[in-house]
C-alpha cells in the first residue's frame, strides 16, 4: 500500500505537467521574409497588422532584389521573397528554388527625381539638362530594378552621357535615397514609396512613358512550402486591407 502510495505521488507531477502541455496554445510560426528595399516601409506597417491579427511573427530582411536573389541561390534560408521586379521571382521558380504557381504581382511601382532641397527639382524635371548639381544618386542598377528604370528614363530622356560621370551608386534604392536625402547627393531617382509622406524637398514623378513599369512580384519559396505562416502571409497581401496600405504608400496593385 505504501509503495503504490508513494508511486502515484512521483506520477502525480508528471501527468499535471502532460495536461498543462495538451492544454496549451498552439505555438505561433515564425516566418522568414525577404523585401526589396524600396518597398520597406508598407512591408514593416503589414507585417505589425498581420503578425497583430494571427500572432505569428514575420522576420523582415531588407535589401536589393539581385542581392537577395544571390542570397536565396546561396542556401538563405528565406520563406518568401517580395521582389521589386518579376524576373527574379520568375528565375528563383525556374531553378526550382520557389513553388511554382505561387508568383503574384503585390505591387507596381514608381520613379521619382526627388531633392532635399525645396524647389531644386522643377515639375517638369528639367533639372538634369542644365548640369545644376554635382551628384545624382541611382541604386545599383545591376542588382536594383529602380536603379535599372533610372538608367532607362535617363537615356529615353537624352541625358544619361552627360549626366553618366555624376552618378552616384547605391547598393539599393534604401542607399541611394540615404545619398539624396542627407545632401552627400543634390538629388536622386528613388521609389515613390519613400518620399510620398515626405513634406520637404521637392520631386518630380517620373513619367511612366519613360521605363518599363516597375511589376513587383512575391513568391512562396521552397523553403516554406509547408510553412502555414508562409502561405498565410503571402494571402493576406492580397486583401482589401493589405491593398489599401499598398495604395497608400503611392504604388499601384496588381490585378
Amino acid at each position: 500500500m505504501m509503495q503504490n502510495l508513494s508511486l502515484r505521488r512521483r506520477l502525480l507531477p508528471l501527468c499535471a505537467a502532460a495536461l498543462c502541455l495538451l492544454s496549451a496554445p498552439a505555438r505561433a510560426g515564425e516566418t522568414s521574409i525577404a523585401v526589396a528595399a524600396n518597398f520597406t516601409e508598407p512591408a514593416k506597417r503589414l507585417a505589425a497588422a498581420f503578425e497583430q491579427k494571427t500572432g505569428d511573427t514575420l522576420v523582415l530582411s531588407f535589401g536589393a532584389s539581385g542581392q537577395i536573389l544571390s542570397q536565396i541561390t546561396q542556401g538563405a534560408p528565406y520563406e518568401v521573397f517580395l521582389s521589386a521586379d518579376q524576373a527574379r521571382p520568375q528565375k528563383l521558380e525556374a531553378l526550382g528554388l520557389a513553388v511554382p504557381g505561387t508568383c503574384f504581382t503585390y505591387a507596381v511601382g514608381r520613379l521619382v527625381l526627388w531633392s532635399a532641397q525645396p524647389g531644386f527639382v522643377d515639375a517638369q524635371g528639367k533639372v538634369l539638362g542644365t548640369g545644376r548639381f554635382a551628384h545624382l544618386a541611382i541604386a545599383n542598377p545591376q542588382t536594383a530594378p529602380y536603379g535599372a528604370a533610372a538608367v532607362e528614363a535617363l537615356k529615353a530622356l537624352g541625358d544619361y552621357d552627360a549626366v553618366a560621370p555624376k552618378l552616384v551608386t547605391g547598393e539599393s534604392i534604401t542607399q541611394a535615397y540615404q545619398f539624396a536625402a542627407s545632401g552627400n547627393a543634390e538629388l536622386g531617382f528613388v521609389a515613390l514609396s519613400q518620399v510620398v509622406h515626405v513634406n520637404t524637398g521637392s520631386s518630380w514623378l517620373v513619367p511612366q512613358s519613360l521605363y518599363k513599369p516597375i511589376s513587383q512580384d512575391a513568391v512562396l519559396l521552397k523553403a516554406g512550402e509547408a510553412d502555414p505562416a508562409a502561405k498565410a502571409f503571402l494571402a493576406y497581401l492580397q486583401t482589401p486591407e493589405a491593398r489599401a496600405v499598398i495604395l497608400g504608400y503611392g504604388y499601384a496593385t496588381g490585378p
